[in-house]
């Protein structure tokens, strides 16, 4: 376990009768920045180095959703219920309204709150993500399933799907395992493999069109900042501009020589970045 996650508590928050595990970075004053994560990722997964650098200037809190993680209860049966217990949680924290960054599946669940409860949302961050099924999304291709089958390390996969095979893809790798899989990493960071199929069935529902987002973006009014790596496989970046295109007050970064992972192969451009979108529109927007 990281220094930063072994020196922050886990804390919970009983919503609808399960008890949800969240924890809170940096000055407690100010807007919230609330962090949704990927398909089997754990409050432990979030990259410190990205987490440190957005909570030197925010209030960073992070969460597991339902069934997944240090949270007890079972997984949402669809995104739209994953949405639902996201949003009795920041109502049982008592926040008001926050800036709301989803990575990966945890876009999806950003993008269904911000269009199911606009007044929860100031502004908006989607990384690594898409908009579900329908007219011009790009679905994911038959050699991801066949990667994460192989048999191979973990480091090897990272590589070929999140990263990059140049060196400076394999350094990052590298340098994001030796921060999240430490030796003092609790067993319970690991996202079970039956919460990991029951994220996987909302998923596939997600890109059949079950709940999809993609003919609604054009009401996300809120400003949004979209990032992805510019060869991402798991959610092809093809996706992120058709977001960009379809949500009014957007903008779009695509990060070079990466994948999926492009936050963490660049965790302090990315987390400069969304600092930076955040500042300039509590300033006034783009002039």
């Amino acid at each position: 376990m990281s220094t930063l996650y072994a020196n922050t508590p886990i804390q919970h928050a009983e919503v609808g009768g399960t008890r949800l595990a969240y924890r809170e970075f940096g000055d407690r004053t100010g807007m919230p920045l609330i962090l949704f994560s990927r398909f089997r990722g754990s409050i432990d997964d979030w990259d410190p180095s990205v987490i440190e650098r957005l909570a030197a200037e925010r209030h960073v809190i992070v969460f597991d959703n339902a069934g997944v993680g240090f949270s007890d209860g079972r997984v949402g049966a669809d995104i739209a219920e994953m949405t639902d217990t996201a949003i009795h949680l920041i109502e049982e924290l008592g926040i008001p309204q926050a800036d709301m960054l989803g990575f990966s599946m945890g876009g999806y669940i950003t993008e269904r709150l911000a269009l199911t409860r606009p007044d929860l949302v100031r502004y908006l961050i989607l990384v690594g993500t898409g908009a579900g099924g329908g007219e011009g999304a790009v679905l994911q291709g038959p050699e991801i399933e066949e990667w994460l089958k192989s048999g191979r390390s973990m480091q090897e996969i990272l590589e070929a799907i999140w990263f990059s095979t140049s060196e400076t893809g394999k350094a990052a790798t590298a340098n994001y395992l030796a921060r999240i899989y430490t030796p003092e990493r609790p067993e319970r960071a690991n996202v079970t493999d039956e919460a990991g199929v029951a994220l996987r069935k909302a998923i596939n529902d997600w890109w059949a069109g079950e709940g999809a987002t993609l003919e609604e973006l054009h009401r996300i009014e809120q400003p949004t900042l979209i990032v992805n790596g510019i060869r991402d496989a798991m959610v092809p970046s093809p996706n992120s501009f058709l977001m960009a295109q379809k949500i009014p007050n957007s903008q779009l970064i695509l990060y070079p020589d990466s994948g999926h992972g492009s936050l963490f192969q660049y965790p302090e451009a990315f987390s400069q970045a969304v600092l930076d979108f955040i500042t300039t529109h509590e300033s006034g927007g783009l002039r």
